[in-house]
């Protein structure tokens, strides 16, 4: 059973730090970015790709230290993303965060991380995470795919009438959930027909 409790983070007002620059670093960036532009992220290795200081130098939001990972570098941090291969330092940090209660992601090595970075589906305010719990990454791929596919494009000014919607509804908030939830099936059923 899968027992991860989804959350949605608003990266942009809290601080990450992301130890490695390498591709898997850039692939980690690059999902942050994607879903939070605003993301404020602070990169720490002593060496970085071409490709992945080219995708930091695009960004104001980020920030790279070419330095070896100092304990330090934890201050004031609340989210940590390993990037490297190399589990002495990988289990070093892990110590640290777990001292300092910083939540904390290591690549491909789901047993030393206490959050993972699902797939992704967005489609204008409408976002969807996917969860195998770790099990099967390629399937998250697939199902993403898929919700891409078959959601339409407008859905997001579907979301837009819905809130106006609800910003008119009168009554208490049971009413005002029933009458949004019967709107809502009716949105799904059309649809499906």
């Amino acid at each position: 059973m899968n027992e991860l409790f989804p959350i949605f983070l608003k990266m942009h007002e809290i601080r990450t730090l992301l130890v490695g620059a390498g591709p898997v670093g850039l692939e980690k960036l690059q999902a942050i970015l994607k879903s939070s532009p605003r993301a404020r992220v602070e990169v720490v290795a002593q060496e970085a790709d071409e490709e992945t200081q080219a995708f930091i130098a695009q960004h104001d939001t980020i920030t790279l230290h070419r330095k070896a990972f100092e304990e330090s570098d934890l201050d004031g941090k609340d989210l940590v993303i390993l990037a490297t291969n190399n589990a002495a330092l990988n289990e070093r940090i892990r110590t640290f965060a777990e001292e300092r209660h910083i939540l904390l992601n290591v690549a491909d090595k789901p047993d030393l991380c206490n959050f993972y970075l699902g797939s992704v589906v967005q489609k204008g305010n409408l976002k969807l995470g996917i969860s195998t719990n770790g099990k099967s990454p390629t399937m998250a791929k697939r199902l993403k795919e898929f919700f891409n596919d078959i959601l339409p494009e407008e859905i997001d000014e579907t979301l837009q009438l819905m809130q106006e919607y609800r910003n008119q509804l009168k009554g208490d908030f049971r009413h005002k959930v029933e009458t949004l939830n019967a709107h809502t099936r009716e949105f799904i059923h059309d649809r499906a027909d």
